[in-house]
């Protein structure tokens, strides 16, 4: 199973990692910003009307913004998320169908969601890609089937995110930065989906998508006068009307900087982010400085935490800071997911880096590289419609000047190292931050505490849904005459029995799962010293390990590499049909303790560089845990085993979970004994 989570871990680093490794440019000559200045019209309803003519390129894009006040849902939170869900299948004149069929046909590009809506395609469709637009819009098909679609696929969601880690630590950390009754705290359940009916959404939709704060932007090869009379033609209608706008509290910052922390016993990493609230304002004279701050902290792979976290100490694969900005309170964070085992360190490195740019001005280097980055981003940028449109919104939502963007250049490049320090100190705090760490107490609780004194940093802890709780218990008594041979015999009975298990010569298992949303069969067969797993997607093959008693070797991405030395003899030892038989006759198996897995009590056993999980009611495996290192960096991947089932006369779990940062879960269709396997497999 090892070799499985390696090959797991590696699939899910190809699908998601991209290179960062890459040296910043160097700048060139600002170029001269010349942005078509847009033409504007208000209707009698409200709705105001942006339109920028440019025909460079035959095509045209229309994006509707309703730029309402936030506002909160209650116990009916997810009510506009399922409304975006309904939006855009099919209006009351055109069946679902048919309206995704001609926008097939066109060759265009159509969203809908409960604050807007957007389309692109040749500029030749222009009119007709209004008119679909509108009346997905303003004609939109609310009806029960849909909503009993929609609502059931966003329950589904809510369980398939149920112990994701990521999830968890996002959703916590809103709650504790704004309070549960913000409408950036207050987050869905299945208790506030069942809540919504039809009814509220159509509410919803009555309430909120009315013409009084909207935008309509039109960017591309069209006429102001022929887009004037559509647009009037087709929004006309649209009743008048003006969005409730409700005021909440204002979110503060904590009076002391502290630890929150918040125990998920399946976490493999610690989530860790450095939380203060922010009030940045486009308009705002230190806008630049705080955004080229932010930048050279850790904006990217250049970032001083991403060089500090992942090159100078290998912790982690990426750290990164962002500030937010606009009309409304956001926030300033400064992230990473870090090894269990250096939370505390990585904590401490973060702070340290916080406090260097708030007390030392930065260097030229950092500085001009940051500028070229946002300067050549900018440029980039700027011939996309979808920007220029987005440029053309901001000036009305955001208040700005006529002349923002055209002098963006000029006002990033005038920012000076006093500007960076000055508005680090503005807008990073070290004295009111709050350390959001999700992770698996067990691992990280006992180094924090240490850190929670010598730093006086006091530790509060919460539970998966932001509520405070008790501090976990990480080390539970072991009962008397419990021992690492007596919890590995227990398994081995519940499984079978050892006479049972040694007479079984080979084993074949093909199971199935996802991994973002692509579908995966993995193939393991098994025998004494001998093993393969393959991993195929779309009917190819992505990864392949396989070992004999002389030899192995791993296939990733077509490259093969031989398996040589200690990394040969460890997988040898380890194939096998059943490896608990080995473990049993293992001498120095040392039963670590009783850990929390999945919500549940297991007897940890400690082997090498893996560590076993047997739950301490069922005595069943559930878990497997393994040292390892990837790319330079340490990491441990767990894979967790559920839903044992007879397989002529032997159990074998058929849900097999691997967490690489993420879970893959793997359902088992069929496990053969003694049949199906040859030595040409493991060739």
């Amino acid at each position: 199973m090892k070799k499985i989570v390696y090959i797991a871990a590696c699939l899910f680093l190809t699908i998601t990692m991209q290179a960062q490794d890459r040296k910043m440019p160097l700048p060139g000559p600002a170029p001269a910003i010349n942005i078509n200045k847009p033409q504007t019209f208000t209707m009698k309803n409200g709705l105001k009307v942006i339109v920028v003519e440019n025909n460079k390129l035959p095509r045209v894009s229309y994006t509707l913004t309703l730029d309402n006040a936030p506002y909160a849902e209650g116990d009916k939170k997810g009510v506009s998320s399922l409304l975006s869900a309904m939006m855009g299948n099919g209006t009351q004149s055109i069946s679902k169908d048919a309206f995704n069929e001609e926008i097939d046909f066109l060759g265009a590009n159509m969203n809908f969601w409960s604050s807007g809506a957007s389309a692109s395609g040749l500029s030749r469709y222009s009119n007709r890609l209004l008119e679909l637009m509108a009346d997905g819009a303003l004609n939109p098909l609310l009806v029960q089937e849909e909503f009993d679609k929609e609502k059931e696929k966003a329950i589904e969601g809510l369980k398939a995110n149920e112990k994701s880690v990521t999830a968890i630590a996002g959703r916590v950390e809103n709650v504790l930065t704004y309070g549960k009754n913000h409408y950036n705290g207050e987050f869905m359940t299945e208790e506030t989906l069942n809540n919504i009916s039809l009814a509220d959404v159509k509410k919803n939709y009555i309430t909120y998508f009315v013409p009084g704060n909207a935008y309509l932007v039109v960017v591309g090869d069209v006429k102001f006068k022929d887009v004037k009379k559509n647009v009037e033609k087709l929004f006309g209608k649209w009743r008048k009307a003006i969005a409730p706008n409700v005021t909440y509290p204002e979110p503060k910052d904590v009076q002391y900087s502290q630890i929150n922390f918040i125990d998920a016993s399946n976490a493999v990493q610690s989530e860790i982010a450095l939380v203060n609230l922010s009030n940045l304002k486009m308009t705002d004279k230190d806008y630049f400085a705080a955004l080229l701050a932010n930048q050279i902290l850790g904006g990217g792979g250049e970032g001083r935490l991403f060089l500090n976290l992942r090159e100078a100490h290998g912790w982690t694969y990426g750290a990164y800071s962002s500030i937010g900005s606009g009309k409304y309170t956001t926030k300033f964070r400064s992230s990473s997911s870090v090894r269990n085992t250096v939370t505390d360190s990585a904590v401490v490195e973060i702070f340290n880096e916080l406090k260097k740019i708030k007390t030392e001005l930065v260097s030229d280097e950092d500085l001009k590289n940051a500028k070229a980055k946002y300067v050549g981003n900018f440029v980039m940028q700027i011939e996309k419609p979808t920007t220029i449109a987005r440029y053309a919104l901001n000036k009305y939502t955001q208040n700005l000047s006529d002349d923002f963007y055209e002098n963006y250049i000029k006002n990033i490049n005038a920012v000076t190292a006093q500007d960076i320090k000055n508005a680090a100190n503005k807008y990073f705090s070290t004295e009111n931050t709050r350390v959001v760490i999700t992770g698996k107490a067990a691992d990280v609780l006992p180094a924090l505490e240490k850190l929670s004194k010598d730093a006086k940093l006091p530790i509060f802890y919460f539970d998966k849904f932001g509520n405070p709780a008790e501090k976990p218990v990480v080390k539970k008594e072991i009962p008397a005459g419990v021992t690492a041979q007596s919890v590995i015999q227990k398994h081995i009975d519940n499984i079978g029995g050892v006479d049972a298990l040694k007479k079984v010569k080979t084993v074949a298992i093909m199971s199935s799962g996802t991994v973002q949303g692509t579908p995966l069969n993995m193939t393991t067969k098994l025998a004494k010293g001998k093993m393969l797993n393959e991993i195929s997607a779309m009917g190819m093959s992505v990864m392949k390990t396989a070992v004999n008693d002389k030899a192995g070797y791993a296939v990733m991405q077509g490259q093969r590499q031989d398996i040589t030395g200690d990394d040969l003899k460890e997988m040898q030892a380890n194939a096998n049909t059943f490896k608990e038989l080995a473990l049993l006759a293992d001498k120095n198996a040392t039963l670590k303790g009783i850990e929390t897995i999945k919500d549940g009590d297991a007897y940890a056993i400690e082997s090498g560089k893996v560590t076993y999980y047997f739950d301490v009611k069922s005595g069943y495996k559930v878990a497997e845990a393994v040292e390892m290192e990837q790319m330079g960096q340490k990491m441990t991947q767990t894979t967790y085993f559920e839903d044992y089932k007879e397989v002529k006369g032997l159990k074998f779990p058929y849900k097999t979970t691997l967490n690489v940062g993420m879970e893959i879960e793997f359902i088992t269709s069929e496990v053969k004994i003694n049949e199906g396997v040859t030595d040409a497999d493991f060739n």
